[in-house]
């Protein structure tokens, strides 16, 4: 039997914060291939940048200043938390070490959270605004004559949706940018804490310690010409006609953007028929266009 002291304590902090850690570390998150991280510092961000694609043009004369349409996108952080208790007669009765992967499996989690967020705001984007009022995924992007927004806009699509039967969504991304179509917002890290001070109220009035970690992050949609969603058929039609309207996308004013689809997220529902359709060679006779065309990523969280 272990007698719980100030210093006992402290040592399972100090070894469970190393296995969370480790944990948080090694984790294989899948986040990293679609969204950008940008650190924050306030409660809120935002991006008034976004939709300003600069464009180049002959030097003839004077600079020509072509003042952009401003937008006002912004995402809120949120607060995250995970919190273990552990009784105060574990410890006395040396029952700890059912606890370690406990506080492993938080860090892993911690480490996969940005994932959820990501994939999980990816999989909505259809019913989610971005910076030009429309929803990310959307039939109606409006693209102006004019640089500054001005003139009568075309209406661009970056959804294809049958009118009976839609099946699993899929999609098309160019993550080759600067900035990704997701951008993952951090306020607060994950940080693992820890009451168990022995006089703590609520260790006196339980008899139970706690273990937790807890963020502060968002995520949000960046460019819209950079993703494409289809809940089409999967097969190479449909995915041709998604990179060739990918790659006729524009700016304002006109200008060729150069997307170009670099990765294919599909749920774990199509990853069969996406393995074979981008991985496989055809017949002698014949080759698959596709093959090592795009990147597959299937993500866990969509």
């Amino acid at each position: 039997m272990a007698i719980v002291t100030p210093a006992l304590v402290t040592a399972l902090f100090t070894n469970w914060k190393g296995e969370f850690q480790a944990a948080l570390k090694a984790a294989q998150s899948q986040h990293e291939k679609i969204a950008t991280p940008i650190n924050s510092t306030t409660k809120s961000n935002t991006y008034g940048w976004l939709g300003k694609f600069p464009r180049f043009r002959e030097w003839i004369g004077d600079r020509v200043i072509n003042d952009m349409q401003a937008h006002g996108y912004t995402i809120t952080n949120k607060k995250y938390e995970s919190t273990v208790g552990v009784p105060r007669d574990d410890i006395e009765d040396d029952e700890v070490g059912i606890y370690s992967p406990m506080m492993q499996e938080m860090g892993t989690m911690a480490a996969l959270q940005p994932d959820e967020l990501a994939f999980g705001l990816l999989g909505i984007g259809h019913t989610v605004t971005c910076y030009d009022g429309q929803n990310f995924f959307d039939t109606e992007h409006p693209v102006y004559p004019k640089a500054d927004g001005t003139g009568e806009p075309e209406l661009i699509s970056n959804l294809d949706v049958p009118a009976t039967d839609p099946g699993p969504a899929w999609f098309l991304l160019d993550t080759t940018r600067a900035i990704k179509p997701i951008i993952l917002q951090n306020r607060r890290k994950p940080n693992f804490i820890s009451m168990t001070k022995l006089d703590d109220e609520h260790v006196f009035t339980t008899d139970t310690f706690r273990f937790g970690v807890d963020c502060r992050r968002n995520v949000g949609f960046s460019f819209w010409q950079l993703a494409h969603m289809s809940r089409q058929p999967l097969n190479a039609d449909n995915l041709w006609a998604g990179i060739t309207a990918m790659r006729e996308r524009k700016a304002d004013g006109g200008q060729k953007l150069g997307v170009k689809p670099s990765i294919l997220v599909v749920p774990p529902a199509l990853e069969k028929q996406a393995t074979r359709m981008l991985e496989r060679e055809l017949d002698s006779n014949s080759s698959n266009e596709l093959k090592g065309r795009l990147e597959l990523l299937v993500a866990d969280y969509l």
